[in-house]
């Protein structure tokens, strides 16, 4: 018996080293992976996934790297049937509630908004922090200076949105009087704020980048280095809630994946790039490379996701954005179970 659990523990091992290597992965980011590999894999453990479905969601942003570079750890840990559904950013958490997506990453204000008012979707764990610069044009030198100004986001109630505003209430800025919102989609709202059309665009991977090789604006706000949002999450993992009820090992399995591959891209960001122009997840492997390196994704063994939930539950309760507390929101829209066992397991 202990053969056949040793030969079946080898035989998963051997699966995730062939997803690693068929990700592109280097010989040492195979080894990285693997080295969790031995610990994570279902077969290994002696547990089985309830299902081997797993429905992902597939976005414009560039930052949630982390979710497309794990499908072939997915597959190594039983995951035979890993699908990408296309939704905007606004429209996430609403296809999460309704059961058409199983798990996701977003930018935390969102769910922190849907846990207002309804328990369907919980937060399972932080990510990255920084993906978000704001750039501004020369007349404008601070978030003050934007009050009766022009400032581009893709759509209300979008990540970039909902953060934007909890930043302008940090400061005092009312979002809902000060600002005149524009919305338009990135390539749009770049050239608009390059042609001097718009005030000020918040930008999220690879729109900082390519601003930058373009020597375009003056970033007001990076989230990476600048406090307090470089202390915080700025993007978090979610979950359908009666997917992880029906699925915990499955979840757990799908939480680890994902931080694993946050962990290549801190650690690798070349072959994290090529990843994900490879799989056609991203088309300027310049940009990509920049993007990985500016955002900070090791920091999700360093931070309390349960701080980011409460810091910006307060400044969106603070603007009318919602009506709960952060307390409340915290008891209606996370579950840190598998984040916590997560970093326990590995040590961190």
């Amino acid at each position: 018996m202990r053969d056949a659990r040793q030969a079946l523990a080898r035989q998963s091992r051997r699966q995730f080293l062939q997803a690693a290597a068929g990700a592109g992965l280097s010989a040492a980011g195979v080894s990285l992976l693997a080295g969790c590999a031995g610990q994570s894999a279902p077969a290994a453990r002696g547990t089985e996934l309830e299902t081997t479905t797993l429905r992902l969601a597939k976005s414009a942003a560039l930052c949630f790297a982390p979710q497309y570079l794990a499908e072939g750890l997915l597959q190594a840990k039983g995951f035979s049937d890993v699908e990408y559904v296309t939704r905007a950013s606004a429209e996430i958490v609403p296809a999460m509630a309704a059961g058409e997506i199983d798990m996701a990453m977003g930018t935390v204000g969102i769910p922190i908004i849907h846990a207002d008012t309804d328990d369907s979707v919980v937060m399972l764990g932080g990510v990255h922090v920084g993906c978000f610069e704001l750039f501004a044009n020369s007349t404008v030198r601070s978030m003050s200076d934007l009050r009766g100004k022009t400032v581009a986001v893709t759509a209300l109630g979008s990540g970039r949105h909902i953060h934007l505003a909890a930043m302008a209430a940090y400061v005092g800025v009312d979002p809902n009087r000060d600002f005149t919102w524009v919305t338009d989609d990135p390539p749009e709202a770049m050239r608009r704020f390059m042609a001097g059309e718009i005030d000020a665009f918040m930008a999220n991977p690879p729109e900082p980048q390519e601003l930058h090789a373009r020597g375009v604006g003056r970033v007001i706000v990076n989230t990476n280095v600048d406090r307090p949002w470089s202390q915080y999450f700025c993007c978090v993992l979610m979950a359908n809630r009666a997917f992880v009820q029906k699925h915990p090992v499955a979840a757990k399995s799908g939480v680890r994946a994902i931080l694993e591959a946050a962990d290549l891209c801190a650690s690798e960001p070349e072959r994290a790039a090529q990843g994900v122009v490879d799989r056609g997840f991203a088309n300027n492997y310049g940009y990509a490379l920049q993007a990985f390196r500016d955002v900070s994704y090791d920091r999700w063994r360093e931070y309390d996701p349960e701080d980011t939930v409460r810091f910006y539950a307060l400044r969106l309760q603070e603007i009318g954005m919602i009506k709960s507390s952060p307390e409340q929101i915290i008891s209606r829209g996370t579950n840190w179970q598998f984040f916590n066992e997560l970093k326990r397991e590995l040590k961190v």
